[in-house]
């Protein structure tokens, strides 16, 4: 299943579409349309109080005794305070918290704001290949793609770029959930996150804000319910932009890039206008080749799903991965098709949890897989060398070496 859930997804999209596991009182939606129209709710019937990432196994069987009591605002931990309609502080609930922090740190994901960062993330770009095009083998996804999404993040939070490598080592470290005791120690990845993004808003505080640091200062002026938030709370509240900024994509680019190599036609056809089709071929790798395969959600109020009944406490999990390769949305789902027509894309999610680095995403992943094939003419993948760990969360590819044939 870890290494392959393609064929046990497809039989849940065929028979179980909807499949309760008693054991975590879990719902578990396959299927694309069950999930857009479940991601497309707007009206506080789910919520993420018990994390979009529940992935610790002691957790997941915990069962929930109706609607579960809203999370602690002090400290203020970290971003996914969801509230329930009468509003997690005993308010009107009109607007959640989870919006609030959005708007106070989201302008730098901003369109305007992400395009002005095309000539650094090119610039890192053509640096690391300017280095790594000279040892003719190197890993895909960690030194290439890695060191740029970690020193475009870094960049965006002012963390300084030499510690870019730091960044990424320790994103993935804090990430893996092969270790001894299986599952995901969040509390763990927050911890990490805010070591390198504290001293800088600490610096901040110290030396004055303007506005011009849009991350930070959006969160240094925010007040949660009339509070001003601690050093430590504001570097928590961002560390959703670094891990979601540094992980992922590179793993996507990586196996998109792999499977260009795998189809030398369509590689082919890619070449033919590089600025043109690298910003179409990123929308099927993020179809094709998204690592997270699935995002969780908690009903606070009894409902109703896809023609089940969901009880008030219940969670719903929604298999990002099935939904992206369903028939009934992709014909030929399982296959790799760069020009793919996509009217509609689950990889960002959907609503209000809407991913906010979607413009960035879509930028970084297209100057990456322009500025390696404009300079690289032929190169040579090794899947069979590559590490993929074992994760029911994130399968991807860890490593992906690449052997240079041709170059500029």
């Amino acid at each position: 299943m870890m290494r392959d859930p393609a064929p046990s997804y497809r039989v849940l999209r065929d028979r179980f579409p909807v499949y309760y596991s008693e054991r975590y009182d879990t719902f578990y939606l396959s299927r694309f349309a069950d999930v857009w129209d479940f991601l497309s709710r707007s009206d506080g019937t789910f919520s993420t109080c018990d994390s979009t990432t529940l992935v610790d196994p002691q957790l997941m069987r915990h069962h929930n005794q109706g609607t579960p009591p809203p999370p602690p605002l002090d400290p203020f931990n970290h971003l996914v305070h969801d509230v329930s309609p009468g509003g997690a502080d005993g308010g009107d609930g009109d607007q959640t918290l989870y919006e609030e922090v959005r708007q106070a740190h989201g302008r730098p994901m901003r369109p305007k704001h992400v395009n002005s960062l095309e000539s650094f993330i090119r610039g890192v770009a053509r640096e690391r290949l300017d280095a790594l095009l000279a040892r003719g083998e190197f890993d895909l996804t960690q030194e290439y793609g890695g060191i740029v999404s970690a020193s475009t993040m870094c960049h965006i939070l002012h963390v300084p770029l030499e510690r870019a490598p730091d960044v990424l080592a320790a994103i993935n470290g804090a990430t893996r959930t092969d270790s001894p005791e299986p599952g995901l120690d969040l509390t763990g990845v927050f911890e990490t996150c805010a070591d390198f993004i504290e001293p800088v808003v600490t610096r901040r505080r110290q030396t004055g804000w303007d506005g011009s640091w849009p991350a930070i200062d959006g969160m240094l002026d925010y007040r949660m319910r009339g509070r001003e938030l601690t050093d430590r709370e504001v570097a928590i509240n961002l560390f959703c932009l670094l891990v979601g900024g540094t992980e992922t994509l590179p793993k996507i680019v990586a196996h998109g890039l792999l499977e260009l190599w795998r189809h030398p036609d369509q590689l082919a056809a890619v070449r033919v206008d590089l600025p043109r089709n690298c910003g179409i071929a990123i929308n099927e790798m993020f179809r094709y080749c998204g690592p997270a395969q699935w995002f969780s959600r908690t009903a606070l109020v009894d409902t109703e799903l896809a023609g089940q009944a969901v009880k008030a406490g219940q969670r719903v999990t929604y298999l990002l991965q099935s939904a992206a390769r369903d028939e009934r949305e992709y014909p030929d789902a399982d296959a790799f098709i760069w020009d793919r027509p996509i009217d509609r894309q689950l990889a960002f999610g959907l609503g209000q949890h809407y991913c906010i680095g979607v413009h960035l995403a879509k930028l970084e992943g297209r100057i990456l897989l322009e500025e390696f094939l404009s300079r690289v003419s032929e190169y040579e993948c090794f899947p069979e060398r590559s590490l993929r760990r074992p994760s029911s969360f994130q399968i991807g590819f860890n490593t992906l070496p690449v052997a240079i044939k041709e170059h500029s």
